[in-house]
C-alpha cells in the first residue's frame, strides 16, 4: 500500500454512473491495472468507452496489463487549483505511454522529489495508492521512477 501522495480534502474520484469504467476501478483495489481492448480488431484504447475506436465494435473488453511505462510528457504544477493542495505543490503531472498495450497513453503523478529533473522517456511504474477512508473505499494510481 503507498503512502498518501495528495492531502485530504480533495473531491473523491467516482466510477461513471453508466458503469463503463467499472472494472477499472476494481482491478485497482487488487493492485491491478486494467485496460480496454477490442475483443474484434485488438485494438487497445483509454479512456473507458462502450464503442471501439478503430473498428466501432461494441465488443469492447478489459485486460490486465503491466502496470510499467514510459513518461511521454510531464508537467510540474506550482499553483494550487484546489485549496486542498495548497500546501502540496509543487507537484508533477505526468502522461504515462504503455508500450505493452499499443501505446495508450494515462496521465498520472509523479510520486517523490517534485523539483528533481524529469527525463522524457523515463522508466515509471504504477504505485497503488488505498483510500479505505473514502465513501466509498477507492484506489488511485500514482507513478514512480523506475531508477
Amino acid at each position: 500500500m503507498a503512502e498518501a501522495y495528495f492531502p485530504n480534502g480533495l473531491p473523491q474520484p467516482r466510477a461513471n454512473p453508466d458503469g463503463v469504467d467499472a472494472p477499472y476501478w476494481e482491478a485497482l483495489e487488487s493492485d491491478k491495472l486494467k485496460v480496454q481492448r477490442c475483443s474484434n480488431c485488438q485494438t487497445w484504447q483509454w479512456g473507458p468507452e462502450w464503442i471501439c475506436h478503430q473498428c466501432h465494435t461494441l465488443d469492447v473488453g478489459w485486460e490486465e496489463v503491466a502496470p510499467r511505462g514510459r513518461i511521454y510528457s510531464w508537467e510540474r504544477n506550482w499553483y494550487p487549483n484546489h485549496p486542498a493542495l495548497a500546501d502540496a505543490v509543487p507537484y508533477v503531472v505526468v502522461l504515462v505511454e504503455l508500450e505493452h498495450a499499443g501505446n495508450i497513453r494515462m496521465l498520472g503523478n509523479l510520486v517523490g522529489d517534485a523539483e528533481r529533473e524529469i527525463e522524457i522517456g523515463a522508466a515509471v511504474e504504477a504505485v497503488f495508492e488505498h483510500h479505505a477512508e473514502g465513501d466509498p473505499a477507492y484506489t488511485l494510481v500514482q507513478w514512480k521512477r523506475v531508477e
